[in-house]
């Protein structure tokens, strides 16, 4: 039988995801429901989380006077301060429901929004005040581990990667669409109005809070906490993992705030005005992002069918030879000590966009990989009853996954740290960066076949078979 919802509070008293009759009964509906009003909050706040992507396209340093650099911060930032907030977003949902969280947590969302409207109209405003209000931005990157920690409670292991990958990659869509607002906002008035960048994404963040409302439920059997946070941390392959998602999640979200900036200063080094880059830096910007969030969903599917292990592994491997062609451009570009040429304009861009689609695919088999290494650790305790192994794992899994989305989203704070340093040293260029990146990639990819892969056993224990979809018979 369905589980009954209480219409008045919006509560479900106890859910059991792995019941198969009750799934195809009424619960799956009940889960694709949760997981389409969660993917839209999540949207709006990953829109609102990379917001200062945007706004630095609208700050010309003569008006603003902050230069490359300066903006490198500004987009780090929000990186930093949304990757701490993901440790207390993953408690919440437990603590306080999925659904009143998920409420709460879009109408915060208004305090940045509101104050980057009004600091943006006012260039005279000091460095500092900038840089703090384009850490409250960090309030965005915080609902993504809040959203997946529910989800993840909502979906059974036979289809979490597909679910998981398509919160993720939904609300991962957030970063390219509002770079896309963005470039309609300069292609039709120019990089004087970023207001209404601002104003847009006000009213969504009300859409999203009162659908929240609406449409969501809490699970009133859901667990985690702190305590189970430091007893996942407990297991190796629980670091490993935190290891790992820095390179698929922190490059994703490193290179969609970054990517922008970078383009907009080669656009600039060819003898673009400051609102010619803008426009040309938009144009592109949006397109890599977007590739990567639609891929996530693939990354997760894949991993049903053969394993987030060895997804994870080729995806990583693939990464190298991505980051091969950014190196080889940007040799190639310090070689002609000028402007790059329009085939080396077109490497960077390939070389980026395949990273981004990678990093979208490897977003989606690292989160199968989580919840099936606690399954499989669970299953190993034989004198735990059915409901036991399954409430551990859960709590075991949501813990991680906020623990690790921390973690991962540093990595965008070295992403973007990294190629500061590599413009202001003595060649002013990204190649030291690119150079970085690709040995972080060999490193990734090594680590991952060493601990998962190497052996039948670590592949036992990693769980690479459980919750596996079998392929449909031809």
């Amino acid at each position: 039988m369905p589980v009954k919802t209480l219409i008045r509070s919006r509560t479900i008293d106890h859910w059991d995801a792995e019941d198969v009759a009750a799934w195809e009964n009424g619960n799956g509906r009940i889960a694709r429901r949760n997981l389409i009003w969660s993917i839209f909050a999540e949207h709006v706040g990953f829109s609102v989380w990379s917001i200062w992507s945007v706004m630095v396209l609208f700050m010309p340093q003569d008006v603003y006077h902050i230069d490359a650099a300066g903006k490198f911060y500004l987009v780090a930032v929000p990186t930093l301060i949304g990757s701490i907030l993901r440790i207390p977003y993953t408690i919440a949902p437990a603590r306080f429901g999925g659904r009143n969280w998920t409420v709460v947590s879009a109408l915060l969302l208004l305090i940045p929004t509101v104050l980057t409207l009004w600091v943006m109209n006012h260039p005279e405003t000091s460095y500092t005040t900038f840089m703090v209000i384009a850490a409250l931005a960090g309030f965005g990157g915080g609902n993504f581990a809040s959203s997946m920690t529910n989800i993840n409670a909502f979906y059974p292991q036979r289809l979490k990667g597909w679910a998981l990958g398509l919160n993720a990659g939904g609300g991962n869509i957030g970063v390219p669409l509002i770079q896309l607002v963005g470039l309609l906002v300069i292609a039709a008035i120019g990089n004087t109005a970023p207001e209404i960048v601002c104003a847009i994404y006000l009213v969504l963040i009300g859409a999203a809070a009162l659908c929240a409302a609406l449409f969501m439920d809490n699970l009133g059997n859901q667990r985690s906490n702190l305590g189970a946070m430091a007893e996942s941390l407990r297991y190796k392959h629980s670091w490993v993992m935190s290891f790992l998602y820095i390179g698929t999640f922190g490059s994703f979200i490193g290179f969609s705030f970054a990517f922008g900036q970078v383009l907009q200063i080669n656009f600039l080094a060819g003898g673009d005005t400051p609102a010619q880059a803008s426009l040309h830096a938009a144009q592109i910007a949006f397109i890599g992002p977007l590739l990567g969030s639609i891929s996530r969903p693939l990354g997760g599917k894949l991993s049903d069918r053969i394993g987030g292990g060895r997804v994870t592994l080729y995806t990583f491997v693939a990464m190298i030879f991505g980051a091969g062609i950014l190196v080889a451009a940007g040799v190639l570009d310090d070689g002609m000590a000028g402007a790059a040429t329009t085939g080396q304009m077109v490497a960077y861009v390939v070389g980026f966009i395949l990273l981004f689609i990678l990093s979208g695919i490897g977003n989606g088999s690292t989160y199968k990989m989580i919840p099936s290494i606690f399954e499989a650790k669970a299953q190993s305790h034989a004198e735990w009853s059915r409901e036991e192994k399954m409430a551990w794992s859960r709590s075991m899994s949501g813990a991680l996954i906020g623990f690790a989305g921390a973690i991962g989203a540093l990595g965008g704070v070295f992403i973007n740290v990294v190629l500061r340093a590599s413009y202001v040293g003595e060649a002013k260029s990204a190649t030291n960066a690119f150079w970085v990146f690709l040995a972080f990639y060999v490193i990734c990819a090594f680590v991952t076949w060493f601990v998962f892969l190497r052996l039948q056993t670590s592949r036992a224990s990693a769980g690479e078979t459980i919750g596996r979809v079998a392929p449909v018979p031809a």
